[in-house]
């Protein structure tokens, strides 16, 4: 299983999850990727025990080698200051 852990601020709009709605500050990403191409995306504040799922997960890379990419665009996405 190949693993990605990232850590960012969220926007103030902040990152909707499935179990607890938006989150919001100081936040890790993780990506991880299966053997069968299935990758769960979750996400925490910074530092915390619970990790949440993004919504749409578990989802599927055909190429493995994606993994980093779609791990560093959402980043960069959830990352990024809201359009006034």
């Amino acid at each position: 299983m190949a693993e990605l852990t990232s850590t960012f601020t969220a926007t103030p709009d902040g990152v909707l999850t499935a179990e607890v709605g938006v989150i919001t500050g100081d936040l890790e990403l993780r990506s991880a990727r299966a053997e069968d191409g299935t990758v769960h995306l979750t996400i925490r504040y910074r530092g915390a025990a619970e990790w949440y799922h993004l919504p749409g997960d578990p989802y599927h890379l055909h190429d493995p080698r994606d993994l980093e990419t779609v791990h560093q665009v959402l980043v960069a996405v959830l990352s990024r200051p809201s359009a006034t």
